[in-house]
């Protein structure tokens, strides 16, 4: 699909996601950038007074701003672009508060654009998205549909070699929107079974992971760990059956 894609950026967040979008998308993608007014007031009467009197046509909206009246410019951007369908990631709810998460999702049904809200954007695949524990949204939309075929919750294709145990080839299937899974991926070839899953975990933390530190309430811990869990535990999975589990049977001595 030749996707055309409108990211709308405010800050470094957007900007590293753009920029692994760019360096890593299908080359037939043409992704262009918006950037947000840096201060907007805490009230906006009217969203058509920040917006710029043109903008490129655009099929998919990535909205990454790291202000929450960014939201409130996307249906009008929506409009100015012919855009049919919206990726509203909540990363940080300071710059997306749940309550206008889903405000947004209604002003854009009342225009007919799809939207989603994934918290965190790693949470993203093609059917469906994280939206607190245990709540995965199911959506049906072609556009938000190839852009997780590549962008979204992370998956790797790992190779293990059965007489050693180790990771030969770790292969990125669908990166994280920031590029943390392809990262993680080269930092798990020659590590044992038995230390891959731990370790995705510190590498995921050590990229950095753009998402909140503080305590989110939907989930009881903070994104940045939920994120890293993600990927954490599709690596588990992978290593499983490589594995060396030792068993402790009560009375008698472990070999």
């Amino acid at each position: 699909m030749n996707l055309r894609i409108l990211a709308i950026v405010s800050g470094d967040y957007g900007k590293r996601h753009v920029e692994n979008i760019r360096a890593h998308g299908p080359a037939d993608w043409t992704v262009e950038v918006w950037r947000a007014p840096a201060f907007l007031p805490p009230v906006i009467d009217d969203p058509d007074d920040f917006l710029p009197a043109k903008l490129p046509p655009a099929d998919l909206i990535l909205a990454f701003g790291e202000n929450p009246g960014v939201a409130e410019l996307v249906p009008g951007i929506a409009r100015l672009t012919g855009a049919t369908a919206v990726i509203a990631p909540i990363d940080s709810e300071a710059w997306l508060p749940r309550g206008l998460a889903h405000q947004l999702c209604s002003w854009l049904e009342r225009i007919h654009v799809a939207c989603v809200i994934p918290k965190p954007l790693c949470s993203l695949t093609e059917t469906q998205y994280g939206l607190a524990r245990r709540q995965d949204i199911v959506y049906d939309n072609a556009l938000i549909a190839e852009f997780a075929r590549y962008f979204g919750r992370p998956e790797l294709r790992i190779t293990v070699d059965p007489d050693t145990r180790t990771i030969t080839e770790a292969e990125v299937a669908r990166d994280a929107v920031c590029g943390c899974a392809r990262h993680v991926a080269q930092g798990l070839v020659g590590l044992s079974a038995d230390e891959a899953e731990e370790k995705a975990g510190l590498l995921h933390h050590h990229y950095p992971c753009l998402a909140s530190m503080g305590i989110d309430d939907d989930y009881g811990d903070t994104l940045m760990h939920i994120s890293g869990n993600i990927i954490k535990d599709h690596v588990g999975e992978q290593v499983k059956p490589f594995k060396h589990v030792q068993y402790i049977i009560p009375g008698s001595k472990a070999d």
